[in-house]
């Protein structure tokens, strides 16, 4: 009988040891997965911080000398626009005249924003004043009243929107920076919009 007992003891202890053998080293299998899972994640952490290092520092590069040219005298364009959309919703008789003003405002504000942020965004300053031939042009356009000026800001409307379609088409096929192709290709249709909005209105005075 006692050494049935004895039997039994040292199968039990026997099985005791097994299970904490096994799980010992369960234990240090799941630490290996644990360990490797963490040298990946911190390996793909530091390649996304490189790429995205990388291209903050493509953004971030100086435009080409035909990009600044195109960016500033864009600038210039679009200020002249907002102002002398002001100007024709006080100076302006026909309510076309108006309502054709106030969408300049509008449109060219985003617009002038836009690439405001990007100009910034390439380490370009952009003038906040006009050129000296448009502050002329403005002066010019002032003086005028009613049916007179309506007539006279039609007419440049027309004329400076065909310009300006012809240099952001200019600049969306030949420019080589892709940021600034991409806005003037981007805001063609707009463009194109108030060009065709502007010879309706002049033909109706």
């Amino acid at each position: 009988m006692k050494k049935t007992i004895w039997i039994l003891a040292s199968a039990i202890l026997g099985l005791i040891s097994c299970g904490s053998g096994g799980g010992s080293t369960h234990k240090d299998t799941t630490t290996g997965n644990s360990d490797a899972i963490t040298r990946t994640d911190t390996t793909k952490n530091a390649d996304t911080m490189s790429r995205k290092s990388t291209e903050s520092q493509a953004q971030a590069q100086p435009l080409q000398e035909d990009s600044k040219k195109f960016v500033k005298e864009a600038a210039g364009g679009g200020m002249m626009e907002v102002e002398l959309g002001k100007m024709a919703q006080v100076n302006g008789q026909s309510q076309r005249v108006k309502d054709f003003g106030a969408m300049m405002v509008n449109d060219h504000t985003r617009i002038n924003n836009e690439l405001k942020t990007l100009a910034n965004g390439r380490s370009l300053a952009v003038d906040d004043s006009l050129p000296s031939k448009m502050k002329k042009e403005m002066d010019d356009l002032h003086k005028k009243r009613g049916a007179d000026f309506d007539k006279a800001y039609m007419k440049m409307m027309v004329d400076d929107h065909e310009k300006d379609i012809k240099a952001f088409e200019k600049a969306g096929k030949n420019l080589r920076d892709a940021d600034v192709k991409d806005f003037a290709s981007r805001n063609l249709p707009t463009l194109q919009a108030h060009l065709d909005s502007a010879k309706v209105v002049r033909k109706s005075l």
